[in-house]
């Protein structure tokens, strides 16, 4: 089966496209929802991250506070990398499983920490949804909130645009519209499934 790497840095329209290609037919499995997922109470990913970073990152129901968390783990690179090694290998499990029972014509895994965490192996193409910065750190602050520092420090975080671009198989740059994104979408989707019978 086809799969693809759908990535890009935080803002520049990961969701859009991935829903997009959900309603054409292919099967998107979204690495984020999975890792939301192994964080719900009772599960062992939870216990593993309260084991390492106390108590403090539960919020008073006992469900993980994303916020305090994402604090911790963007002003600590280790704090990061430890974080990673707790959830990187359940959500890589947990996503090839899920591959394997569809029956879609491809797959698209969303993966925004692609590069990051060396996922590009697990897949045939890697697919870039790309944008300026100027646009990103727009989106992102009018979409959670948050402030310029924090932006900065995710983006930091992140692989540099242009590695994303010299790696990736398949770029959608969308600084226009969605509309736009759409109709790249399409285009793909109809690539992938030629690719796809090959």
């Amino acid at each position: 089966m086809l799969t693809i790497g759908l990535t890009g840095g935080i803002g520049s329209g990961k969701t859009v496209a991935s829903d997009e290609f959900a309603r054409l037919g292919a099967e998107v499995i979204d690495t984020d929802l999975l890792s939301r997922s192994l964080v719900e109470p009772d599960q062992p990913a939870l216990t593993e991250i309260v084991a390492l970073f106390g108590p403090s990152v539960l919020d008073a129901t006992g469900r993980l506070d994303r916020a305090h968390l994402r604090e911790k783990v963007f002003a600590d690179p280790q704090a990061r990398r430890e974080l990673e090694g707790i959830l990187h290998p359940k959500i890589r499990e947990a996503m090839l499983e899920r591959a394997a029972q569809s029956t879609a014509p491809y797959v698209v895994f969303v993966i925004p920490l692609l590069f990051e965490t060396g996922q590009q192996a697990l897949v045939d193409r890697v697919l870039l949804i790309d944008v300026a910065q100027d646009v990103q750190r727009a989106r992102v602050a009018a979409r959670d909130g948050l402030d310029a520092t924090q932006i900065t420090r995710i983006l930091q975080a992140q692989t540099d645009r242009a590695t994303r671009l010299a790696e990736a198989d398949d770029i959608v740059h969308n600084d226009a519209g969605i509309s736009d994104l759409h109709a790249a979408i399409a285009e793909l989707h109809r690539k992938y499934l030629d690719l796809a019978r090959q």
